[in-house]
């Protein structure tokens, strides 16, 4: 990702671990960090330390918040320094006289250093001749805990007399009470003093499960340097404040007053809103004397330990041993998998993309200042999607996971929509809402197949698997009133009991149930939405053709995977429910798939015959018939794509149709309004088989012409024009915004890939570069390094840090950009590599897992470096030369040669490019 234009960015990088620096960051708005761990902390800090720190929906230790609400909101870590002779500061810069001089002479200079979840600030007022340096993290492990570490030093000529006092308001409950019954829910609210801090423990936990006994404590602690206890608290927020006052400017700080409870703590207050208020000893401070201070910010499942809590992590060694680890643990994690190629500064952008999957995995879709409509948890696709980073980064782990999440799929090829803690754990839906969306069934086999290619394991297809049931039966147009709750939600057979079925028949469910399920123009129904949720009003008659062209690429992938399990296998049949035989329609009786009544009549004969239960009864097909039916399928709906579903421009090119709205009218074309065009309906035709090679440049040309902009990037798709009542709620977003006409890095990541794969390496990388280009150009983006989930109309990175997008990016560098790619278990190098991608000594470097080895892929170009003009020439590992298998994409290394090797060591392949 090489640029000839230096990108004006105002963060840099700073060494080899993906640190940056940022000055003065507070003159960028929405700008957040992600501070996680493990054991479910969740918390967002932005440079003046608001942000929001929370282990769920319903057990917040600070205030829930919004984007808007890290400059509206008063509400921060806040940690307040009173100076004789001189008044109140802000070492976060939080404070109303600080924030009124933001654009003023007077005001702090500010520096943000951060790395791989840590993140300090600096900030110093020359007037008055102090420097605060405030550093935080969440510990890596299970313990809830956020820790501040603050360093007040006195940058002067003339000694220091300060007051310190730390200031976090403890909301202590639900995100749904920050409206409604916010006073009430304060009532509840138990407080304790400690020695150390305040803690919370609410009476109740008073919100729409019930008002239950609530157990979850929360609680701000400190200690100053040696260990010394704070010497008083404010445990009442409207007591801190005063009467008239503000947390940003409040009375106990402004005035300097006595704490409310003095040293020891030991008093209980009852119904009022909480603040973790620490007053810490007065100190004198000569100029260049340091004083710190750690803060431990904690949500424990009961009473909290306070002592053992403050051994743990109340003091200066504590913090910086566990800063360090944690340093080093989630280094560890990013470096899995690195990049060296001519541009170190992408090199370094490309570890915060590698985090980014982690990020997804750890806070689902929420919990972060952009993702406010996020409850907590994660959906089907996200289950999948995140599924393709981890065969990457934690590869050990995914085959359980994946085997769990086909436990999900209902008997009529729809799935599970709810989604439980625990891996593998569905829940029928709890809102009563039936809602299918139909791109669900077809990413399954995608993630499925790249574990097949990393592993080589087939014998996974033949593992069974349970199936998810609740009340929805045929894909949710009907109910089965017999069913309830308590019989559970595993499918049974007619006897009653769980059936169980191969992981290969829940894939050939998921993609042969659609097939069948078309609309008036023949392509698979669209239904709740697919893909784009915001295609979310055309359930009755719109249709997703360009998710039609995934499960017939899907389909035929099927086929050619029957025909090798046969060989790899010596096995020639293969058992399905018999109820699944209807859907394999050339087995039997044939049916005519240009007539879409035909289709419908198979579809309804299938839903009576497997009413959400099934026979038990299994039937032994011959995998080479079951192949080709697949194929011919498959077949069927690439010649019925090309032929219907082309838009010829007029101006020499052509692209796919992707959509049909609730009226039956085809979306996409050029209309008197204008050209009407979406990036999604050509990415899945070119990622799989249903462009045809004759297709693809024209699809290239009409993209160029009619979806790219130089200032955002690749646009989810051109201006409609006013909302569509019969599309989605997307078109009543204004255009250039999210799903209507932003840049949506997830589509344009998808896109990027498509290019590479079908070999057209130059547009590829043109797509990915605008993507990082535009993420990495501070002074338009004003976002951290990373991806964002769209960039829009004015170039700013939108909903950074959670996005699927991430997933895709890391997928691509490093199956299609460094060539590093399993093929059913065997390593298999196909570089595409482009000249500004290599650097001064014509080398480009990868490290990544594979075969259970950690591999340095080392690529030399001895002679052009120019993708196209090189070939692999020659290849040794651990400097002994390879016996190269050439095959048609590149050079297979076989999975036994690589197995062999022994673990727990960084092995070399050296590989000429000639």
């Amino acid at each position: 990702m090489n640029h000839d234009h230096k990108i004006k960015s105002g963060w840099s990088f700073t060494g080899n671990n993906g640190d940056f620096r940022l000055e003065q960051p507070d003159r960028s708005s929405f700008l957040y960090f992600p501070l996680v761990n493990e054991g479910g902390m969740m918390s967002s800090v932005s440079p003046k330390l608001h942000g929001q720190v929370t282990s769920g929906h319903n057990t917040f230790l600070t205030p829930p918040l919004s984007v808007e609400d890290l400059h509206n909101s008063r509400a921060s870590r806040n940690f307040w320094v009173y100076i004789a002779g001189q008044g109140a500061w802000s070492a976060t810069g939080d404070s109303a006289r600080q924030n009124a001089a933001v654009y003023g002479e007077a005001a702090d200079e500010s520096l943000l250093e951060a790395g791989l979840l840590w993140h300090k600030v600096t900030r110093e007022n020359k007037e008055l001749g102090l420097n605060a340096q405030i550093t935080s993290f969440v510990p890596c492990g299970n313990d809830k805990v956020e820790l501040m570490k603050v360093v007040l030093t006195n940058s002067g000529t003339k000694e220091l007399t300060l007051t310190p006092t730390a200031a976090i308001p403890l909301y202590a409950r639900s995100a749904d009470d920050l409206r409604d019954h916010r006073h009430v829910t304060s009532l509840l609210n138990r407080i304790y003093t400690s020695a150390y801090g305040v803690e919370v423990q609410p009476a109740l936990s008073f919100d729409e499960r019930g008002h239950r006994v609530n157990h979850t404590s929360y609680g701000v602690f400190g200690a100053a340097e040696g260990g010394a206890q704070p010497v008083g608290f404010f445990p009442v927020q409207e007591e801190f404040i005063g009467e008239g006052g503000s947390l940003d400017w409040p009375e106990a700080v402004v005035r300097n007053l006595a704490p409310e409870i003095g040293e020891g703590g030991g008093r209980v207050k009852e119904g009022y809103e909480a603040l973790g208020g620490l007053r810490f000893a007065e100190i004198t401070l000569a100029p260049g004397q340091s004083h710190s201070y750690v803060v431990v910010l904690a949500i424990e499942n009961d009473r909290i330990g306070v002592p053992v809590l403050m051994a743990k992590y109340g003091s200066t060694a504590a913090f910086d041993a566990l800063l360090e680890e944690n340093k080093t643990f989630w280094a560890e994690k990013v470096n899995t998998v690195e990049f060296h190629t001519g541009d170190h500064s992408a090199d370094e952008w490309m570890k915060w993309v590698t985090l980014q999957p982690v990020l997804r995995r750890l806070y689902g879709n929420s919990f972060l200042p952009y993702h406010d409509y996020g409850r907590g948890g994660r959906g089907w696709r996200d289950l999948w999607q995140d599924c393709l980073a981890l065969l990457i980064m934690e590869p050990a782990d995914v085959r359980s996971l994946l085997l769990n999440n086909y436990a999900g799929v209902r008997i009529d090829g729809s799935n599970a929509t709810i989604i439980g803690q625990q891996p593998g754990e569905f829940i029928a839906d709890r809102n009563n809402i039936p809602r299918v969306w139909m791109d669900h069934g077809a990413w399954p086999f995608l993630t499925t197949m790249l574990y097949l290619d990393q592993s080589g394991d087939l014998d996974f297809l033949l593992q069974e698997q349970t199936y998810f049931r609740d009340s929805f039966m045929s894909r949710c147009k009907e109910r089965d009133t017999s069913w309830e709750p308590a019989a559970g939600s595993s499918l049974r057979t007619a006897a009653g009991e769980v059936y169980t079925g191969t992981i290969l028949e829940h894939i050939l469910l998921q993609n042969l149930v659609p097939f069948f399920n078309v609309g008036e123009h023949n392509n698979i129904l669209l239904e709740g939405a697919d893909w784009n949720d915001g295609l979310d009003m055309a359930a009755q008659r719109g249709e997703s053709v360009t998710f039609t062209a995934f499960y017939a690429s899907n389909l035929l992938d099927l086929s050619r995977l029957l025909i090798t399990l046969k060989e790899r296998t010596g096995g020639d049949t293969l058992e399905l429910a018999e109820e699944m035989t209807l859907l394999l329609d050339s087995l039997g009786e044939s049916v005519d798939y240009e007539s879409i009544t035909a289709k419908h009549a198979l579809l309804d004969r299938f839903y009576a015959t497997a009413p959400n239960k099934v026979s038990g009864v299994r039937a032994q097909l011959k995998l080479e018939q079951v192949a080709e039916d697949l194929a011919r399928k498959a077949e069927w709906i690439f010649a019925h794509l090309r032929r219907n579903e082309w838009v010829d421009s007029g101006h020499g090119d052509g692209w796919f149709n992707g959509y049909y709205n609730n009226d039956g009218e085809r979306v996409e074309g050029e209309f008197a309004g204008g050209t009407r065009m979406t990036l999604t309906g050509q990415v899945f035709p070119l990622l799989g088989h249903a462009a045809a090679p004759e297709q693809i440049a024209s699809i290239v040309s009409a993209v160029e012409r009619n979806l790219f902009d130089d200032k955002i990037g690749y646009r989810l798709n051109s201006n409609f024009g006013g909302i569509q009542q019969n599309l989605g709620r997307a078109f009543g977003f204004a255009f250039g915004h999210k799903e209507n006409g932003a840049m949506f890095s997830h589509m344009t990541v998808m896109y990027g890939n498509a290019l590479y794969k079908r070999g057209f390496v130059k547009e590829g990388r043109k797509v990915l570069d605008s993507l990082y280009s535009l993420s990495a150009d501070f002074e338009v983006s004003r976002m951290y390094p990373g991806i964002p989930e769209y960039i829009n109309e004015q170039g700013r990175g939108m909903y950074t840090y959670l996005t699927g997008s991430a997933s895709w990016m890391l997928l691509t560098m490093v199956t299609e950009v460094f060539g590093v790619k399993g093929k059913l278990g065997d390593l298999l190098l196909q570089p595409k590599l482009v000249k500004e991608q290599f650097d001064a000594e014509a080398r480009a470097s990868i490290k990544t897992i594979f075969a259970g080895r950690e591999l340095k892929v080392v690529y030399t170009a001895t002679g052009s470096a120019e993708y196209g003009e090189y070939q692999i020439h020659a290849v040794k590992l651990n400097g002994a030369e390879v016996t190269l298998q050439r095959v048609s994409e590149g050079v297979l290394i076989s999975r036994s040669l690589l197995s062999a090797l022994p673990e727990g060591q960084v092995h070399l392949l050296e590989v000429e490019l000639a």
